[in-house]
C-alpha cells in the first residue's frame, strides 16, 4: 500500500523497437496478421527483459490506441502482461504549415514538427505493470524551440516558422507511475538524429537543445514547474557522448547533471571497436556503416538506489541474439531502482 514504508524494486527500461511503418494503419495490419517475424521477436525479447515499466520509442501512434492495445494483448498471451499503457500524439508528422526543408512543397515529412510520413509516425508509448496516472501526466511537447534559454536556433529560420516550431521532435512527457511506495515520474523523450541536414546543422542544434530542455527543466530554469522526485529520465537521445556526429555537450551535460545518475548499463556482446572513443559495452544500437553507438538512456534521479543495470545485448551464441537482431537494430536498456 502507498506509504507502507516497504522498499520496492522496479525494473525501468527503454527500447527503440522500430515499430514505425510507411503509412498510417500499417502497424495495425501487421499486428492483425499475427505472422510478422519482427513483432514476434519483439514479444519474445520483452518477455525476457521482464521490465516493470518500459518506454517504447519508434512505435506508430493511432488516435484510438489500437496498435498499442494489440501489442499488449500479444504480450499478455505470451505471459508478459502489461495491463496499463500510455501514449500521446507525437510531434512527428504534425504539419507546421511551412516549407521547412525549402523544396518548394508543403506537407512533406520534413515539413512536420518532427520528421514523420504521417501524423503519429514513430511515436512513443509506455507499457506498465503498475497503474499509470494519466490524469497527472504533463505533456510539454508543445514547448517552442524559440522559448528555450540559450537556444541554438539555426540562422535564417523563417520568422513565421519560428512562431510555431516546437522543440521536441517526438515529445517531452512527464508520466507518473503509481508504485506502492509513491509516484515515480517517467521523463520521456526521443530526439532527432543530429544528421540529415545541411551546413545550417538544424538537426544537430535541435538534438542538442532537446537534451538542454531536460537540463533546464531539472534546474527549474523554464517557465514550467520542475519534475517531482523520484523520477527517471529515459528514451532515445539519438546522440553518443563519445562517438559519432552531433554536439555532444548536450547529452554530456545530462549525464553529469547533479540531479541524475548514470548507471552506465553494459551489454554482454564482447565487441571491440578500436576506432571509437567510447566503451562499446555501453552501446545500445549497431549500424552497419559506423558501428555501435550509445543512444538510448535510462537515468534515475540522484537519490534513487540502483541495484542493477544493463543493455540486453548478449553474445552471438545466446539464443536471444537472433530475436534481438530480428526485432530492431537498437537494444533494450534497463535499470533496477529501489523506491523507499
Amino acid at each position: 500500500m502507498p506509504g507502507s514504508g516497504t522498499a520496492e524494486t522496479l525494473r525501468i527500461a527503454t527500447w527503440n523497437v522500430g515499430l514505425d511503418r510507411n503509412g498510417p494503419g500499417l502497424l495495425v495490419q501487421d499486428l492483425m496478421r499475427g505472422d510478422t517475424p519482427q513483432i514476434a521477436a519483439i514479444v519474445r525479447v520483452l518477455s525476457v527483459l521482464d521490465a516493470d515499466v518500459v518506454l517504447l520509442t519508434a512505435v506508430d501512434f493511432d488516435l484510438g490506441g489500437v496498435a498499442l492495445r494489440m501489442l499488449a494483448d500479444e504480450l499478455a498471451a505470451a505471459g508478459a502482461a502489461y495491463p496499463h499503457h500510455f501514449a500521446l500524439r507525437p510531434n512527428t508528422g504534425m504539419q507546421t504549415g511551412f516549407d521547412v526543408d525549402g523544396n518548394g512543397r508543403l506537407g512533406d515529412a520534413r515539413d512536420a514538427q518532427g520528421f514523420g510520413l504521417f501524423s503519429g509516425h514513430a511515436g512513443m508509448a509506455v507499457l506498465s505493470r503498475l497503474p499509470i496516472d494519466s490524469d497527472g501526466a504533463h505533456d510539454h511537447s508543445a514547448f517552442l524551440w524559440r522559448d528555450l534559454p540559450g537556444a541554438l536556433i539555426p540562422d535564417g529560420m523563417d520568422p513565421g516558422l519560428l512562431q510555431v516550431q516546437r522543440l521536441a521532435t517526438t515529445g517531452f512527457w512527464d508520466v507518473p507511475i503509481r508504485a506502492d511506495a509513491g509516484p515515480l515520474h517517467l521523463l520521456a523523450w526521443h530526439a532527432t538524429p543530429p544528421v540529415f541536414d545541411g551546413p545550417e546543422d538544424r538537426n544537430g542544434k535541435r538534438n542538442h537543445d532537446e537534451a538542454a530542455f531536460w537540463r533546464l527543466y531539472l534546474d527549474g530554469a523554464l517557465p514550467i514547474a520542475p519534475p517531482a522526485a523520484p523520477f527517471v529520465l529515459l528514451g532515445d537521445g539519438n546522440l553518443d557522448p563519445a562517438d559519432g556526429d552531433g554536439l555532444r555537450d548536450g547529452v554530456g551535460a545530462l549525464l553529469s547533471h547533479p540531479a541524475l545518475q548514470d548507471p552506465a548499463p553494459r551489454g554482454g556482446h564482447g565487441r571491440d571497436e578500436p576506432g571509437h572513443q567510447g566503451d562499446p559495452a555501453l552501446d545500445t544500437v549497431l549500424y552497419a556503416d559506423i558501428g555501435g553507438l550509445r543512444l538510448d538512456y535510462v537515468l534515475p534521479s540522484a537519490a534513487l538506489v540502483v541495484t542493477g543495470a544493463g543493455v540486453l545485448w548478449p553474445g552471438p551464441d545466446d539464443p536471444l541474439a537472433a530475436d534481438l537482431a530480428a526485432a530492431s537494430r537498437h537494444f533494450p536498456v534497463w535499470v533496477d531502482v529501489v523506491l523507499p
